[in-house]
């Protein structure tokens, strides 16, 4: 099937293109990007969420195609352009790509096979599944622990089975950002657990794929004020899902 699949689904062209919601990535974005692989990657594109060092710059010296958000909109708001744009330009496939080296680029083959295949129509990278330890990677305890507690939390809400549901490497077919709303969602960090759990509530096939853990002194982090607030914010995204009464099949 491969490739064929999507574009028979889609009625369109194989067209793959990786995401990046960039702030403050001059020290890890050239690392990220020669660390993709570019087999069956069609475009590069990098949306800016107005950094104030060289992160546009540089992108632009590598090559990437840039987009640039003239204030700071947040996260959500960053990936909300970067799906826009996506779709705009023709894409079958979407993949989000932290520039700030925290997800493995080099697994971004293993997140869109499942796709081309026909087998998901969305795929997120776990750092949990089979039974990894992501802080041999270098994940700090904080987040380890409070990415366990919730998403165990979370899993029982919407009877899911996910071993991590906090994981900011994903990629899509075309018709599920169609499908969903994703402008009318957080500008902050619970946009990712509004798009996925309104992925599942359409009962898209959602496709967990292992990846290694990497953090370093670089990547980005949000401070545990904010991290309790996503938290929460995340809690009650999934407990407002349950009392809809409309969650898919486990």
């Amino acid at each position: 099937m491969g490739d064929a699949a999507v574009s028979i689904a889609s009625g369109r062209d194989p067209f793959t293109v990786v995401v990046m919601p960039a702030f403050r990535a001059e020290h890890t974005l050239e690392k990220t990007v020669a660390s993709l692989p570019r087999d069956g990657i069609d475009h590069l594109l990098l949306v800016d969420d107005a950094s104030p060092d060289g992160t546009v710059t540089l992108a632009v010296s590598l090559g990437l195609d840039v987009r640039r958000h003239s204030k700071n909109a947040g996260y959500g708001a960053n990936q909300k352009t970067c799906y826009t744009e996506a779709l705009a330009m023709g894409a079958t496939i979407v993949v989000l790509l932290h520039p700030d080296f925290q997800y493995d680029p080099g697994s971004v083959p293993a997140l869109v096979t499942p796709i081309r295949s026909g087998e998901a129509d969305m795929t997120f990278g776990s750092r949990f599944a089979a039974g990894a330890d992501p802080r041999r990677g270098g994940m700090p305890n904080y987040r380890f622990y409070g990415n366990r507690i919730t998403t165990v939390l979370e899993n029982r809400l919407l009877g899911t089975r996910f071993t991590e549901m906090h994981s900011g490497m994903r990629a899509y077919r075309r018709e599920v950002l169609e499908a969903l709303p994703f402008t009318s969602y957080s500008d902050d960090f619970d946009f990712d657990t509004q798009l996925l759990v309104d992925a599942h509530l359409h009962r898209f096939r959602i496709v967990e794929v292992a990846i290694p853990t990497l953090y370093t002194k670089e990547s980005s982090s949000i401070s545990v004020s904010r991290s309790l607030k996503y938290v929460v914010r995340s809690l009650g995204i999934c407990w407002k899902a349950r009392r809809s009464g409309r969650l898919g099949t486990p």
